[in-house]
């Protein structure tokens, strides 16, 4: 809408043309900003933290980690952030053990790689609370952080979703400015 002032002084909305409102909306209608929020690779690739964020992206960056034989970091921090959301000393009791012999005793089936002072004692899953893997996830965070993001990035996986994400994306532009020049050529 466009705001003028009548002859006394009150201001009034004017309705914009159909043409000055496709500009303003997308295709759909929605409102479009010409500062789009970051999606997808963009915004993986601006941290590892907005990566896990994403489900998507943490499909993609398990794929790539399971190629390197290091799927168990992930799945160990993703454990410990789900482990943080349990409600009942009971199921925190139940998890804490399932966290402690998947992925940190000697026996772990996908034992992560932390180090030896830090490994905790079995006799703490008596007593389990929130924050009680935060030091090893820490550890493990840093590890993909600083090693396996990084090579993740220059991936075939990461390149190649890149890639289809801006073909979709140069597409998806095509056939808008499609629809807004069929809009102005029909009217």
């Amino acid at each position: 809408m466009n705001v003028v002032l009548l002859p006394c002084g009150v201001p009034t909305a004017l309705p914009q043309s159909p043409l000055q409102q496709a500009e303003i909306n997308d295709s759909e209608g929605h409102p479009s900003s010409s500062r789009q929020s970051l999606k997808g690779t963009s915004e993986w690739a601006t941290s590892l933290e907005n990566l896990l964020e994403d489900p998507e992206g943490v499909k993609r960056f398990r794929e790539f980690l399971k190629k390197e034989f290091s799927e168990e970091n992930v799945l160990f921090w993703l454990a410990c952030e789900e482990f943080k959301k349990t409600q009942g000393k009971k199921q925190m009791r139940e998890k804490a053990k399932e966290i402690y012999m998947t992925f940190l005793s000697s026996k772990a089936s996908s034992q992560v790689n932390v180090e030896g002072q830090s490994r905790l004692n079995e006799t703490i899953l008596e007593t389990p609370h929130p924050l009680m893997f935060q030091k090893l996830q820490d550890q493990i965070f840093n590890l993909m952080k600083y090693d396996s993001y990084s090579r993740f990035l220059k991936s075939d996986i990461f390149l190649n979703h890149k890639k289809s994400e801006e073909q979709e994306e140069n597409s998806s532009e095509a056939q808008t400015a499609a629809k807004r020049a069929s809009r102005i050529y029909n009217t």
